[in-house]
């Protein structure tokens, strides 16, 4: 039975357009796999916990030799890359927060890079491969080549290296000028922020087409 996780990260709620997409994402996977099951974790309401000096070392310290505080972080990797496994497809959203990711997103990174559940830490080879992940990106400017801001999108080029030990490989599909209905100062750009919405939307409800019909 096909499995899918989703993801959300954003800390804005109803207003989410990454939520919105995801969301998008979700009931079109599941028209085309009828029977199907979704899990779900919230990043943006019930973030992680950072790996701190307490817990981080848990990935790096025989698991015979965890402290308290390290068991508990060890288990909860645990439990976030079994998540994964458990899924044929990952919809992850992804809003762009002062030019880089959600620090939740993050924390979810480095708690799947763990020696031995997502990787094999003799041949480095990553463990979590051959999964679809796909990830709807949103971002409040425009940052494409060209523009202004051109290369300060720190979050989409970002999520491949960082997961690239794993043998996750993200497909993206982006939203941009999200905040331009709410920006007096973009509202020229209001007819571009909705020809980027509905090619995302688009991009979405082409995705499992196929299989659909």
């Amino acid at each position: 039975m096909p499995h899918l996780l989703h993801i959300d990260a954003s800390i804005q709620g109803e207003r989410s357009v990454s939520r919105k997409l995801t969301a998008r994402a979700v009931a079109a996977w599941r028209a085309a796999h009828p029977g199907g099951t979704v899990a779900y974790r919230d990043l943006g309401s019930s973030p992680l916990p950072h790996l701190d000096q307490e817990s981080g070392l848990a990935r790096v310290v025989p698991p015979e030799q965890h402290t308290p505080a390290q068991a508990a972080s060890w288990r909860l990797t645990e439990e976030l890359v079994g998540e994964v496994k458990q899924a044929d497809t990952i919809v992850l959203g992804l809003p762009l927060y002062n030019y880089g990711p959600p620090s939740s997103v993050k924390s979810w990174v480095d708690h799947l890079i763990a020696p031995g559940l997502s990787y094999d830490p003799t041949t480095n080879q990553g463990l979590l491969g051959g999964r679809e992940f796909l990830v709807l990106a949103s971002r409040g400017g425009g940052y494409q080549p060209g523009t202004p801001r051109e290369g300060w999108d720190h979050a989409e080029p970002w999520l491949p290296h960082g997961l690239s030990m794993t043998g996750l490989e993200p497909r993206f599909i982006t939203a941009e000028l999200t905040l331009a209905h709410v920006t007096p100062a973009m509202a020229e750009l209001i007819p571009l922020a909705e020809k980027s919405l509905a090619a995302a939307e688009q991009a979405i409800d082409d995705l499992w087409a196929p299989v659909a019909a």
